[in-house]
C-alpha cells in the first residue's frame, strides 16, 4: 500500500503556513516598524489606539522579525503541537492559541512600552501544556517541575539580566497560560471520569 501524506494537525499546520505567508508578504523587521506597512498589522502594541492595535493583540503571533525567529518558534510548535492537537482536539487547541495571543498582547501592553511580535508565547504555552498531559489526581508531574524550572526559570533570569531585545515576559505569560490549561484540562477530565463511573455504577451503562 502506497503511503500518503496527511494534513494530520490542521490547526498547527495552518498556523505555521499562515506565519510563513505573513513573513513572505511583510519581510524582515529592522529597527522601527513603519506604521503604514503591512507588518504593522502583525505587531502587539503597548497601547490601544486605532484598529491596528486591537487587531495586533491577536495577530502578533503570526508576525516575526526574521526567518530565523520564525523557524526557531515553529520548530517547537511543529514538534509539540500535533501531539497536543490529537489529545485536546483542533477546536480546543485553537482556543488555547487565541487566548495565549490575547494574554501575551495584554500583558505586553500593561507592563512594557515596546512592540512585540512572534509566536514565542504560543511555543512556551505548548511546552508547558505538554509537560502536564500525564498528571494524575493530587499529583504534580516531576517533568512539569523540571520544564518549568528550565524554561520559566531561565526566562525570569533573562527578563531581569539579559539585554537582548527579546520579550521574555511574553514567554513567561505563554508558559503560565499553558500550565493553567494543562491542569484545568486534567481536572475537567477527572470530573468527567467520576461522573461516568457514577453513572455506570448506578445504571450499568454510560450515556
Amino acid at each position: 500500500m502506497r503511503p500518503r501524506v496527511t494534513y494530520n494537525a490542521p490547526v498547527v499546520l495552518t498556523f505555521a503556513l499562515a506565519a510563513v505567508v505573513v513573513q513572505l508578504l511583510t519581510g524582515p523587521t529592522t529597527g522601527q516598524i513603519d506604521p503604514s506597512s503591512l507588518k504593522s498589522w502583525f505587531v502587539a502594541y503597548p497601547w490601544l489606539v486605532g484598529t491596528r492595535s486591537y487587531v495586533g493583540l491577536f495577530t502578533h503571533v503570526l508576525g516575526h522579525a526574521s526567518w530565523d525567529h520564525l523557524i526557531g518558534n515553529f520548530m517547537l510548535i511543529l514538534l509539540v503541537g500535533p501531539m497536543l492537537e490529537e489529545r485536546y482536539g483542533s477546536v480546543r487547541l485553537l482556543a488555547m492559541i487565541v487566548v495565549t495571543a490575547l494574554a501575551t498582547g495584554l500583558v505586553n501592553m500593561l507592563f512594557t512600552n515596546h512592540v512585540v511580535l512572534g509566536a514565542s508565547g504560543v511555543a512556551f504555552m505548548m511546552i508547558l501544556l505538554g509537560s502536564t498531559t500525564n498528571n494524575r489526581r493530587g499529583e504534580v508531574p516531576l517533568t512539569f517541575l523540571a520544564v518549568a524550572a528550565l524554561y520559566l526559570g531561565g526566562e525570569i533570569y533573562r527578563e531581569f539580566y539579559a539585554h537582548d531585545q527579546i520579550s521574555h515576559l511574553t514567554h513567561l505569560v505563554g508558559g503560565v497560560v499553558g500550565a493553567a490549561f494543562g491542569f484545568a484540562s486534567a481536572s475537567t477530565a477527572r470530573a468527567k471520569r467520576r461522573v461516568a463511573g457514577a453513572m455506570l455504577a448506578r445504571t450499568g451503562h454510560v450515556p
